[in-house]
């Protein structure tokens, strides 16, 4: 493809999580080809990137899935109908062609053509935040950890867990099994998870099978080579106390930043996109938001209303791509997927 040539299509995804994935099903069950733009050399977003092995309980049929494993699916799903994926490679420009229609030029170079975008971008571009402890960076990676890849990794282990959101209270509950002693580190007794799983986490407690070490924060490290031996933890009256540790997790959630996003002209709110809802479009015409970058009143960020969202944004591109064309919306069971038994 030479520099003047871009790759002409009728959606332009970005974002390749699970709901820009779910989109290209969406889209292509309304005859809509896709071409799909992601920062990271893989699909999933954060599922694949940060937390493969972490068990998602609130996807419709799956009591329990592993986050690679439901991207394994979504991608599965989309499959059959074609999409094209641009990976490794960042949005850097949106702009509006005399046609009417979006190019979308990449990093790299790439150029699309599209007369539709979905933004599925999640939260931006993401790292962790880090605890303010001194001498921090020597632990990284080594034995301070801001996701948990392999839970493997952990077996046998004395593990302290620090946070009090769903990630923190998720790998407790993962972990407790595997590791030989899982410290809980919060701030305050009461936790911001699912209630179902802070109850889960709460019996692990009463059980004697995890310790819950509230209300501390983390206050020190301690070790050599990059290795810890311990936690120090302290009340806020400064009360402190080491807790023997072969591994600290830190789940204090995700640095947002838009990146080139937030130069494009859309309506922003505390760094989310907003759209008006059934259809998610944004304040530009033909350029839709889902998932998590998205924001509306009453906005639950949740994978499956991320997926809802989707399906919404298919519905609404669909006399764009198709202008004239009535769209009589079957059930996937009548109308089938192509390629399915």
């Amino acid at each position: 493809m030479s520099a003047s040539t871009a790759h002409r299509t009728d959606v332009a995804i970005i974002g390749a999580g699970p709901v820009g994935l779910f989109a290209i099903f969406e889209c292509g069950m309304l005859k809509m080809n896709c071409h799909v733009i992601d920062a990271l050399d893989m699909v999933g977003g954060q599922c694949t990137a940060l937390y493969p092995e972490k068990p998602i309980y609130d996807i419709p049929g799956h009591p329990a899935i592993d986050a690679a494993d439901l991207i394994d699916k979504l991608a599965e799903q989309a499959a059959p109908f074609a999409p094209t994926y641009h990976l490794g490679q960042q949005v850097s420009t949106l702009t509006r062609t005399a046609e009417g229609r979006w190019l979308v030029e990449t990093t790299i170079g790439t150029r699309i053509d599209a007369q539709a975008v979905i933004i599925a971008a999640g939260v931006g571009a993401f790292g962790p935040n880090r605890p303010p402890l001194d001498g921090l960076e020597a632990y990284e990676g080594k034995s301070v950890h801001y996701m948990v890849r392999r839970k493997q990794d952990f077996a046998g282990k004395k593990v302290v867990i620090a946070g009090g959101g769903d990630s923190a209270i998720d790998w407790t509950l993962s972990l407790a099994d595997v590791a030989e002693k899982v410290y809980v580190v919060h701030r305050r007794p009461k936790f911001r998870g699912a209630p179902e799983s802070v109850a889960r986490m709460e019996a692990l407690a009463r059980d004697g099978r995890i310790e819950l070490v509230v209300p501390y924060q983390l206050s020190g490290l301690d070790g050599t080579g990059g290795q810890l031996t311990a936690v120090r933890v302290a009340t806020l009256d400064g009360e402190e106390k080491a807790l023997p540790a072969d591994a600290l997790l830190a789940f204090f959630g995700l640095s947002m930043n838009l990146g080139p996003i937030a130069e494009w002209g859309l309506n922003l709110e505390r760094s989310h996109i907003t759209v008006t809802q059934p259809s998610c479009i944004t304040s530009a015409e033909g350029v839709f938001a889902i998932g998590d970058i998205a924001t509306y009143p009453g906005k639950l960020k949740l994978i499956l209303c991320g997926f809802a969202e989707a399906a919404q944004a298919a519905h609404a591109i669909h006399p764009l791509v198709h202008p004239g064309e009535a769209l009589h919306f079957e059930y996937s069971t009548s109308k089938g997927v192509p390629g399915a038994e």
